[in-house]
């Protein structure tokens, strides 16, 4: 994220974005398709010296990359314990001053946190609650990539339309409105909508988000500072997954993932009534 940060202008960091989720999400689908295909045409063995070889030539592509770094890399510091505690206190001096970003971006990964959850229970939701058949399920993970597909498409084409603020809200909104009518489902069709609305305005949500940080983190701290969120992020989600199994196993799973996508909508309000505060409106100008 922080080379992209350097390499891409900031009016153009939200196109780039949109853009990057419509290859990432057409990867989702479009992968799988061509690997299947291969092993069909081929064998598994031919079809992992494909794949190792795109992977040689993909590593070859990043080194046509230019190097946008202007630091002096013999002055990095060794990786000790007293370099840790220093970019822990930098990076709680960066909170401190900048409240307001560092407490969006948190309240964003703590509600990740319940979708995080929830799809650590999708495979036994769906087929011992739902009753869905194997087929059925990797149905419903197409269809949940052709959504995001579908939104990353439009959003790359109109990104220009949509101001950060409406696409962080909106994406967070209706992602946990997709979790809802999934809480809810009672078949396959059901599942389905809530899975492509999911999937398309999640494109929305992450692509906000990931251009409201670049803009708002500096580039020389960026590094540091998504090291420790996503090293938080990483403990809690191993106990908010184990909290949700624990809970699923003592009242009933469907009980269980409707509270949780509940409690993700009224912390989303939350969130978009903080995103949408008039006085920190420049915070998202681009």
């Amino acid at each position: 994220m922080t080379y992209v940060t350097m390499l891409v202008p900031k009016p153009k960091r939200k196109r780039f974005n949109a853009i990057r989720s419509f290859t990432s999400s057409g990867a989702f689908i479009v992968g799988p398709a061509v690997g299947g295909t291969l092993i069909l045409l081929s064998s598994v063995h031919i079809t992992l010296w494909i794949n190792a070889i795109l992977f040689i030539f993909a590593a070859i592509l990043l080194t046509l990359l230019p190097d946008k770094e202007t630091i002096d890399k013999n002055s990095i510091p060794k990786l000790t314990f007293k370099q840790v505690v220093s970019d822990f206190t930098i990076v709680i001096e960066f909170i401190s001053k900048n409240r307001y970003v560092s407490y969006i971006y948190i309240g964003f990964i703590l509600i990740m946190l319940f979708s995080y959850a929830m799809d650590a229970q999708e495979v036994v939701f769906t087929q011992q609650v739902i009753g869905l058949s194997e087929v059925e399920y990797s149905l419903l993970i197409s269809i949940t990539g052709i959504g995001s597909v579908t939104g990353a498409a439009i959003l790359s084409v109109f990104s220009n339309k949509f101001s950060l603020r409406h696409m962080i809200v909106i994406g967070i909104i209706m992602t946990t409105v997709g979790y809802i009518i999934y809480a809810f489902s009672w078949s396959f069709y059901s599942i389905a909508i809530g899975f492509i609305i999911l999937g398309f305005f999640n494109v929305y949500l992450n692509a906000g988000v990931t251009t409201f940080y670049q803009n708002n983190i500096p580039t020389d701290l960026m590094g540091r500072v998504t090291s420790i969120f996503q090293l938080f992020q990483n403990g809690f989600q191993v106990l908010f997954i184990l909290a949700i199994g624990i809970t699923a196993d003592i009242i009933p799973l469907r009980t269980t993932i409707i509270v949780s996508s509940l409690a993700m909508f009224v912390t989303s309000l939350i969130f978009s009534i903080a995103v949408f505060m008039p006085r920190k409106k420049g915070i998202y100008q681009e």
